[in-house]
């Protein structure tokens, strides 16, 4: 998720990128809106031992499979930035979420350079709340995404930090990697030359582990690395994000092309606003993104877990740090991501 000193530049960026006259189709006939965030009859109950039985994830062509070659589909929320929002960092926020919204994967989006308790003004603080995130993901049984979160290339502590996560983490198949939360104006040859060097830090101690790399213009370029793979390399996938208010068909379009073409795709980050995390939730744009998604068989994410005045963070000022929460501590965000998350993280 981008900070405000990059909001304008993405503005001017996104209005060049993705038109905003192109319209998302209309929603197909065979699909049930969630009306007013309302689910069918009870919940169903959350599947248990979920990475026990799923085990270590790896690519196959396009699509993240388990242990057992079977078709994943991963499902769950982002943390706001731990600089920001590190009161939610513990394990039993992370359980919560497993427990009530169904989530079989969350992302712990350490932010590099934002904040006071930044990873570059603070390391120790920085990785402990990380590692708080991904113990109770252990504790839970379920996936947890690493998150480089920033949009600048900072190589010598990205190597530093990974360096010590695939280390104490090489042996758990709960984990996945991401390099590199948002690019901005970096291009391609820049991120791809990052991403390489990370990755030898980490398949120096973790051969296994999938690893999303992103690409540029807020993970908008899909098309670049579909052109210029990174070569020689396993279970690696590629960033897209959207935020369905702005971004129109033409970025499915974009994602679809890279598919066709090979290119392994994981939507890490997602959500129903404008992409600058605020404005109105537009459920007929969220919905048809949804629709594709789970067509396509890709894995999502929705931002964020945070309490900040904006559309996207999903809890309201009264949230305890620990959860449990009452539907009153939710957001429109929060109730309508956790309805899908319970409709949708339902094993057959």
């Amino acid at each position: 998720m981008l900070y405000p000193r990059k909001m304008m530049t993405l503005v001017a960026t996104a209005a060049l990128l993705l038109p905003a006259a192109a319209q998302p189709p209309a929603r197909p006939a065979t699909t049930t809106p969630l009306a007013n965030n309302a689910l069918p009859a009870a919940p169903n109950a959350r599947a248990a031992k979920f990475v026990s039985r799923h085990g270590r994830l790896k690519v196959v062509g396009t699509q993240l499979v388990d242990q057992h070659g079977q078709k994943m589909v991963l499902r769950g929320v982002s943390f706001g930035w731990h600089s920001l929002w590190p009161r939610f960092y513990n394990e039993a926020a992370v359980g919560w979420l497993a427990q009530d919204f169904h989530c079989n994967v969350v992302r712990a989006a350490m932010g590099a350079e934002v904040g006071e308790r930044c990873y570059k003004k603070d390391p120790a603080f920085s990785k402990e709340k990380v590692k708080a995130v991904v113990d109770g993901a252990i504790k839970a049984d379920i996936y947890v995404i690493i998150d480089w979160h920033s949009h600048n290339i900072n190589l010598a502590e990205a190597r530093e930090f990974f360096g010590e996560m695939s280390k104490t983490y090489a042996k758990t198949p709960n984990v996945i990697y991401e390099l590199f939360n948002e690019p901005d104006q970096e291009t391609w040859p820049e991120v791809k030359a990052y991403a390489e060097e990370i990755i030898k830090v980490i398949r120096a101690n973790d051969p296994d582990n999938v690893i999303l790399v992103g690409c540029p213009h807020w993970d908008q370029d899909i098309n670049l690395p579909a052109a210029d793979p990174i070569q020689g390399q396993k279970n690696l996938m590629y960033t897209m994000h959207f935020y369905a208010a702005t971004h129109p068909k033409s970025l499915r379009d974009r994602t679809d092309a890279a598919l066709a073409s090979g290119l392994p795709v994981f939507v890490s980050e997602s959500a129903g606003m404008e992409a600058s995390g605020d404005g109105p939730l537009n459920p007929e744009a969220w919905q048809a993104y949804i629709d594709w998604m789970e067509a396509k068989g890709l894995s999502w994410i929705t931002w964020s877990v945070s309490d900040k005045d904006e559309t996207c963070s999903m809890l309201q000022k009264s949230a305890s740090s620990t959860g449990p929460w009452k539907d009153a501590d939710l957001k429109e965000s929060g109730l309508k991501t956790r309805a899908y998350l319970r409709r949708y993280n339902v094993e057959k």
